[in-house]
């Protein structure tokens, strides 16, 4: 058993499945796709962070010490009630929100603010299939033991799925919430979307849980009922392991070569910026970075087409 001291605990590794990773606690990876975006610090309320588009239509914010860490809102205007409704729970990888905030990034830069238009905007499909085709195309499977109204598609090992409810009564309704782990407070992440979401934005969040590309962790990070889910290799194993480049030829960047250039860029950006929540973070970083055995606090505190059920009304359930 590791205690609290144990250098081990801050070794850096690539935890895989990425959806099993946890939040990492951290938002870098959620928030980089709109980085250029206004940024507003409120720190006085639960809602730590809201980075918004220009034109304040599409707004994304961090509740640092919230269970839903983040909610993502898209309107007609800066004004006007949500259109649909994203959130995310304090398990969610960040990896994850960023294949959210990537596909409004890229909607957002193809739209008319003046017209108030964007296909962030559009109403989704009519068949739910059309929403998570990423995961059927990777090998998830529909769930026959599904609620009746609700349609369930889980992953080979078993681990994640999403669920679909049919049986909505308003726009406002969840109909979509992707998950992944055992229940419960610390190993279940959630990822929930408001009838009107786009088709393609949820599309685009389940591309990346359906990706079997690991993500960068820090070993005390990974919940201890979620350890023998997951793969996890050493970093400084996987560089060893890797086939040396001819000196001739430029080589690709190693995971630690992509941590240490992103945490020495966060800690140049810290050094320009107000002492905010989000810098405490990168001096936390920037300190973890000169001593692996000295202690790291947590950081600032995210298949056919078929057609959907018409009658119904049983509530969504939770695995």
């Amino acid at each position: 058993m590791r205690t609290s001291d144990d250098p081990s605990l801050y070794e850096e590794i690539l935890v895989s499945p990425m959806y099993l990773a946890g939040s990492g606690s951290s938002g870098d990876a959620g928030f980089a796709p709109v980085s250029h975006w206004p940024h507003h610090y409120l720190d006085d309320g639960p809602c730590q962070l809201v980075v918004t588009s220009p034109d304040r239509r599409i707004q994304i914010g961090w509740f640092g010490d919230d269970f839903e860490l983040w909610k993502i809102t898209a309107a007609q205007e800066a004004v006007a009630p949500p259109h649909w409704t994203a959130t995310f729970n304090h398990v969610t990888p960040p990896e994850i929100v960023a294949g959210l905030t990537t596909a409004l990034a890229q909607d957002y830069a193809a739209s008319d603010p003046y017209e108030n238009n964007g296909r962030f905007l559009t109403n989704p499909s009519t068949y739910w299939a059309d929403a998570v085709r990423p995961l059927t195309d990777a090998g998830w499977k529909q769930d026959g033991g599904a609620e009746l109204g609700t349609v369930e598609i889980i992953a080979p090992d078993g681990q994640a799925g999403v669920l679909i409810n049919n049986r909505r009564s308003g726009w406002d309704d969840e109909t979509f919430t992707l998950w992944a782990g055992p229940r419960g407070w610390g190993t279940r992440a959630e990822a929930t979307f408001t009838a009107r979401t786009p088709s393609h934005l949820i599309a685009a969040t389940a591309a990346v849980m359906a990706s079997s590309a690991p993500v960068l962790r820090e070993r005390h990070m990974i919940h201890h009922e979620v350890e023998h889910l997951v793969t996890l290799t050493p970093v400084a194993q996987a560089v060893t392991v890797a086939p040396a480049a001819e000196p001739s030829v430029s080589r690709a960047p190693t995971p630690l070569d992509v941590r240490r250039t992103a945490v020495t860029q966060a800690v140049h950006r810290a050094a320009r910026a107000p002492r905010t929540a989000a810098d405490l973070r990168v001096m936390a970083a920037q300190s973890r970075s000169s001593s692996a055995a000295q202690y790291r606090p947590g950081s600032l505190a995210p298949a056919a087409a078929a057609r959907p059920s018409a009658n119904s009304s049983t509530p969504r359930r939770s695995r």
